[in-house]
Order: structure tokens, then sequence, then C-alpha cells
């Protein structure tokens, strides 16, 4: 698949000249398993594999997911403390002199230190990645002050068609285009994860422990998953906060005597490894973007049961390749997940239809051509 995107690129010699004269870096907060940090992980492997000068930044957090970073993308970390940290902008600015970076690509809220980089090297062209997974909300986001900075982009990338509409009546940037996320599956990690329960009868909810991803849901789902399929089990994986939240899916655990059936991991590196233990995938949120978590299911030819949020449904064709249910809506999420326990068919069926779905529509081969037609318009 990779040697084919290089083909792709050479064969179209106006993108493959501006290829040539690409010099990117991927700048975000943190490096902590999350649906747009893997993003700008896989963006910028995805780039260095075409023969992009690729780069990623880091500016406060560093994670997981460094494993994952290609041998030839370049890598900066800018251990920033503050919300105006001159030594860590100091360090980003001498960075992309020094590399002669010409293009920053911004994810999420990163688009402040990257504006002010641009300050200092006006030559810096800027897109910005919004990956808001509030987007069911989105009406109740603050617009001060990327409203005033995106005047300063080049163009915004949204991953769903809502931030996109937002985008474009809320924001200043001449370009607003909506990119599905893409997702890349492969073992990154000699750890060995065994999971619970009985093999065949595990579901796995790939997704960090936060209130939008609706975990309590979930829970309260799979109750009654247990009453009629004791011998099924559940799997949470994904960043544990210690917060609230956290505090208070470990409470519904113990208080529905539920210690035996649902499994908590925290955050895993080898994902690829996780999922071909599990039976079926379920993302129960109130509100996406557009979950690489959804993909990576596709990807493992699993079938699925998602909420009807964010992307979700336009990845998975209700009854064609999952479920697609209602959010905040336990018994319809409970009714789909006994359908798929009680229907090995169709799951059997279903799983192979999502992960050809997933190879010819949401392919890193598919993403990074359209990125590069974008980087093209904007050089």
């Amino acid at each position: 698949m990779t040697g084919g995107l290089l083909r792709v690129a050479r064969n179209d010699i106006k993108n493959y000249s501006i290829i040539k004269q690409l010099n990117v870096i991927q700048l975000i907060d943190s490096l902590q398993a999350g649906g747009a940090e893997m993003m700008a992980v896989n963006i910028a492997n995805g780039l260095a594999e075409l023969g992009v000068v690729s780069h990623i930044g880091v500016t406060r957090k560093e994670g997981d997911l460094k494993e994952k970073i290609a041998p030839n993308v370049s890598y900066v970390f800018l251990n920033k403390k503050y919300t105006l940290d001159i030594v860590a902008l100091k360090k980003l600015i001498a960075y992309v002199k020094k590399h002669q970076i010409n293009l920053i690509h911004a994810h999420s809220s990163s688009y402040f230190m990257a504006y002010l980089v641009t300050l200092f090297c006006p030559n810096v062209r800027l897109i910005w990645h919004d990956h808001y997974g509030n987007s069911e909300q989105v009406s109740n986001r603050s617009i001060f002050p990327l409203k005033l900075i995106s005047r300063r982009f080049k163009a915004i990338l949204s991953v769903n068609k809502k931030l996109a509409d937002w985008a474009r009546l809320n924001l200043k940037a001449p370009q607003v285009t909506y990119l599905s996320n893409f997702a890349v599956l492969t073992k990154t990690s000699n750890d060995i994860i065994f999971l619970k329960g009985i093999i065949g009868k595990r579901i796995v909810c790939l997704a960090n422990l936060r209130p939008q991803k609706d975990h309590l849901n979930l829970l309260e789902a799979f109750i009654k998953i247990k009453q009629c399929h004791p011998n099924w089990s559940l799997h949470l994986v994904g960043m544990d906060f210690k917060n609230t939240y956290a505090s208070q899916i470990n409470s519904f655990i113990v208080a529905n005597d539920l210690n035996n059936h649902v499994f908590l991991y925290g955050s895993i590196k080898n994902v690829a490894e996780v999922l071909q233990q599990a039976a079926i995938g379920v993302l129960a949120s109130n509100s996406e973007g557009l979950p690489v978590a959804l993909l990576e299911y596709g990807l493992a030819k699993l079938p699925v049961v998602v909420t009807n949020v964010g992307e979700c449904s336009s990845v998975v064709k209700h009854q064609q390749c999952g479920l697609v249910v209602p959010a905040e809506n336990s018994n319809e999420l409970a009714n789909a997940l006994q359908f798929l326990i009680e229907n090995a068919h169709k799951r059997d069926a279903w799983g192979v239809a999502l992960q050809q779905r997933i190879q010819q529509n949401y392919s890193q081969e598919v993403y990074m051509n359209k990125l590069v037609e974008i980087y093209k318009d904007e050089s």
C-alpha cells in the first residue's frame, strides 16, 4: 500500500514537484493516546513515505505514541509549561528556521503556538486541523481567540461536516475542507497483551476515559448483556485520567457486580493485538468528530455497534457493516450488542464489509493524496 502511495504521487508530475518542495511539521500538544494525536503521527509518517521532508513537534507532553513515529520523521519536543512559554516558542522558531520548514500543520489547540511562530517566520504557511470532539455541541464552542487567529490560516481541515460548517460560518480562513480521518493498524510494540474473558466472547471499547465517550451508557447496556449472555465480557481500553469521571466508572462496575465481566486496561501501545482478541467493537459516545478507533475496528475486521454522532453513521452503513444506534440510549445499545452476539454469521459478514469499506474510503492512500492536493493549493 505504501509503495502505491509513492507511485501515485510520482505519476502526477505537478504533485511530485510539490512534494519535493514541501518541508512540513505536524504540531500537536501531546503524544498520549488519542485521535488527534494519532492522526498527527500518521500524517507525519505518511508524508515521509511520499518523500516529503516531514517533522513532528510536540508542545506539552510526550507519550506512548512517540514509539509510532517513523525513523525518517524528524522530532522535536518543546516541553511547554505555560500558555505563553517564551523558551518553548524560541525553541520552535529556531527549529523551523534551522530546518527551513515552510508549512506548519497545527492540530487542535496547538494553533496558538503555530500562529506565534508565523509572526516571526512570515513565509511559513499555517494550516489548522480541527479535531474538536464535542462537535454535537459545537454551537457552544468559544470563538476567541480562534476567530482572530484564523485570518492567518491558509486552510482549515475539519474531521467532520459539522465542524467544517461551523468553521465556514465563524472563522476567516479562505479555505475550509472536510477531510475524514484514516487509520493504520500495525504492530508497533513487543508488549504482549492478553485480554481476560472467553475467546470469541469479548466486546472491546477503544476510548480514553472521557465523558463524551459515555462509558456509563455502555455499562448500563452491558448490565442487560450480562443477564442474557453471562459468558460475554466487556473490555475498556483507553487512558485513565484518575479523575471524577474515571471514579464514576469504577464505582458503577463495583455497584453493579460487574467486576468479573468488565475489565479496564488503561492506555495500551499495541492496539492491533488487542483488537485481534475481540469479537465486537463498540463506541457509545454522545459526541464525536470521526473516531480513529472506529476505523481501527474496521481494519481489524470487527463488526461494530456505534452511536449516531459525528461521522460514525457515514463510516458504518447501518445493517450493512455494523449497527448504528441513538446516543445516550442504553436499551438500543444493548439490543444492538445482543443482536450481534446472537448472530455470528452477521458478525462475520459485517466485519468483512466494514474492513472493505475502510480500505476503500478511509485508507492512508486516499487521505494522503487529498492532503497533498490541499498543500499544493496553498503553495
